[in-house]
């Protein structure tokens, strides 16, 4: 088959298939007389699993490594499993961060919803994302990604 029919069949970009081919990942294809490059079905195969490893986080620079290690015969489970592993640990770190900002956010929303915006009189800031005072009288900024950043009032 052409890379247009490998193309359709996999849903990858023809660009695509040929950046892979070009890293290794895919190897070259054949080439019919015609200089066409031509694909069989262990292609389609081999790109199905491409696609289905990036859906897990793996990178293509793993995906490389898990089929060198297949191209050589060798037993692959214990080296996916353990970038999973790795995977996991760092979307649980994700996760944790993205339910942090989600925190302060709903926290300045309703703070937000009690301001009233005639308050709003300093020209370099909205109200919403600036300080807010805290009970020993400094005040508290709230950064996205940082959290509260302490600033004394002078």
């Amino acid at each position: 088959m052409r890379i247009g029919e490998l193309a359709a069949l996999t849903s990858v970009p023809t660009k695509t298939i040929r950046y892979y081919e070009g890293i290794g990942v895919l190897p070259p294809a054949e080439r019919g007389p015609n200089g066409y490059r031509t694909y069989d079905t262990d292609d389609v195969e081999r790109l199905r699993f491409i696609k289905d490893a990036q859906a897990t986080g793996l990178t293509l620079d793993e995906i490389a490594t898990v089929l060198r290690l297949r191209g050589a015969g060798e037993s692959t489970c214990e080296h996916v499993t353990h970038l999973l592993h790795h995977h996991l640990l760092h979307l649980d770190a994700r996760i944790e961060s993205l339910q942090a900002t989600r925190a302060r956010l709903v926290s300045m929303i309703e703070r937000a919803e009690a301001l009233d915006p005639a308050d709003c009189t300093d020209p370099n800031r909205c109200q919403t994302i600036g300080s807010q005072p805290r009970e020993d009288g400094a005040t508290a900024t709230h950064e996205l990604h940082g959290g509260p950043v302490a600033h004394t009032h002078h």
